[in-house]
């Protein structure tokens, strides 16, 4: 072999011991290699692959028996091609699997795309490296006069599904009529935690989280109020001046905005 032939034929063969680890009943193994080695390639790899995906996804991973799990892992792990190589980065690649396979019509459970995102969604918070010492905002501040600034480690969530209720003793089979609404936080101890929250409690979260004219709290209910169409909209404001402390309570609010900030 010229030297020059080396490193076309190094790549071939990693191309093809690596399709036969992901696919060993359609690729055969690379010419030479003894099947009890490539065995041990084939276990390791796949377990190794399985076990993060049972970490990242625990509910989905006890929905249904083992064979019901393995099919979907062995799917993902055959045909989908991921475009990166990071570890943190493959229960992402997988909802994007399982995403595809709910395109294509395949016998899913109806929820599950939503229930990999819920389970995907608490590993991204956890990852998630924003600094709340850096945040400039006055913690005990007047939540309806000053501007109220939601943590970026809390998020507003919205699913068709009960997603947090699911489990291999509840599995819908249809959407109810109204959606779920989830705030989900990490807190200063490094805890998460989700909550049920009412659709007027997302929307308000929503409102906080995209303020740039960094509006006064009573300024941001009385706008969710006529957006709403309430009549009485100082009423309104008093029961939302109160989910606002709640929200603080829950470290979902930091505070109020730094004089300079606003």
């Amino acid at each position: 072999m010229r030297p020059l032939e080396a490193p076309a034929r190094l790549a071939a063969q990693q191309t093809e011991f690596a399709s036969h680890l992901r696919n060993p009943a359609a690729n055969p193994a690379p010419a030479g290699l003894e099947d009890r080695r490539m065995a041990i390639y084939r276990e390791l790899f796949y377990n190794s692959l399985e076990g993060i995906l049972a970490g990242n996804f625990p509910v989905i991973r006890r929905l249904r028996d083992d064979a019901w799990w393995h099919e979907r892992v062995r799917g993902f792990y055959r045909d989908w091609p991921s475009h990166t190589p990071l570890f943190t980065e493959i229960g992402r690649e997988f909802m994007r699997y399982l995403e595809q396979r709910a395109e294509q019509g395949e016998d899913d459970p109806p929820f599950l795309v939503e229930l990999a995102h819920y389970e995907w969604i608490e590993m991204v918070l956890a990852l998630d490296e924003a600094n709340l010492s850096d945040i400039a905002c006055v913690a005990d501040g007047d939540l309806i006069t000053g501007c109220p600034m939601l943590s970026p480690l809390a998020w507003p969530l919205a699913y068709q599904f009960p997603v947090h209720r699911i489990r291999a003793d509840f599995q819908p089979e249809h959407a109810p009529e109204q959606p779920t609404f989830l705030l989900i936080v990490r807190e200063r101890d490094s805890k998460i935690r989700f909550k049920a929250i009412e659709a007027i409690g997302f929307h308000l979260l929503q409102a906080l989280a995209d303020n740039p004219d960094r509006l006064s709290g009573r300024e941001l209910l009385l706008g969710l109020a006529a957006q709403a169409g309430v009549v009485d909209s100082e009423a309104f404001v008093a029961a939302g001046a109160q989910m606002l402390e709640q929200l603080r309570e829950r470290q979902a609010i930091l505070g109020t905005a730094a004089a300079t900030s606003r």
